[in-house]
C-alpha cells in the first residue's frame, strides 16, 4: 500500500473529507487529494503531523518494513524519546540509519506477531523498574488490556510510557515512582485531546 493510500484509508476512517483533513494540517484539500492519488507525497514535518492525528506511526505511514539479517533477527528503528514523566514528542524521523544506536533486534517469531518499533525512555516516573536511556520494545497496537505497560499519546503529538489503568469513567495513567501521582483523563478529554493508546510495551532493555 502506497503513502497516499495509507492515508485516504486513515481519513476515511476518522470520517474527515478531504477539506477538513487539509484544514486540520492548515493546508488545501488539493494537497491532500495529490498524496491521495499518489502524484507527490508529504514532507517528512507533515507526515509527523499525519502520523500525531492518526495516532500512528512514521514508519508505517511509509511502509517501512523491519529488516531481517543473518541472524534471522529483525531490526526495528529506534524512533525517538517517550517520557516516563512529563509528556514529550514520541515518535520522531530517526536522523542516521546508519547508526547502530538507531536501531534494535528482535526475534523472528515475535516480529511476525505485528508491527514495532522502540523508544528510548526519557524520565523517572517508572523508576525502579525503567531507568532514563533505557530501550522499551512496542508493538503497535490501538489497545491494552487494564493492568498493561503501554505507549499513550496525550493531546498534540505528546506520548508517555506508563501502566494503564481503565475505568468505566476514563484512563488512569499510573507511574511505578511514587513521587508521581497517576495522570486521569476522563471519557470526554480521551476523545477531544485524544488520547490514544498506540502500542504495548513488550520488553524492556536496560542500559548500564
Amino acid at each position: 500500500m502506497t503513502i497516499g493510500k495509507r492515508i485516504k484509508h486513515l481519513r476515511e476512517k476518522k470520517g474527515y473529507t478531504q477539506a477538513e483533513f487539509g484544514k486540520l494540517l492548515g493546508l488545501s484539500d488539493k494537497a491532500v487529494s495529490t498524496w491521495e492519488n499518489d502524484i507527490k507525497i508529504p514532507r517528512m514535518s507533515t507526515l509527523q503531523k499525519i502520523a500525531d492525528i492518526f495516532c500512528v506511526s512514521t514508519s508505517y505511514l511509509v511502509g517501512e518494513k523491519e529488516n531481517k539479517n543473518h541472524r534471522g533477527a529483525v531490526k526495528i528503528p529506534v524512533m525517538g524519546n517517550v517520557a516516563a514523566g512529563t509528556p514529550i514528542t514520541a515518535i520522531q524521523e530517526y536522523i542516521d540509519v546508519a547508526d547502530s544506536d538507531t536501531w534494535e533486534e528482535i526475534p523472528e517469531a515475535l516480529a511476525s506477531t505485528g508491527e514495532f518499533f522502540a523508544l528510548r525512555i526519557n524520565g523517572d516516573s517508572m523508576e525502579p523498574k525503567m531507568s532514563r536511556g533505557d530501550i522499551v520494545i512496542v508493538r503497535q497496537q490501538p489497545d491494552v488490556n487494564s493492568g498493561e505497560i503501554g505507549i499513550v499519546m496525550v493531546g498534540d503529538g505528546e506520548a508517555t510510557c506508563k501502566k494503564i489503568k481503565k475505568r468505566p469513567d476514563g484512563i488512569m495513567l499510573i507511574s511505578t515512582n511514587p513521587k508521581y501521582e497517576p495522570m486521569f483523563y476522563n471519557n470526554e478529554q480521551i476523545e477531544e485531546m485524544p488520547v490514544c493508546i498506540i502500542g504495548k510495551v513488550i520488553e524492556l532493555r536496560a542500559k548500564f
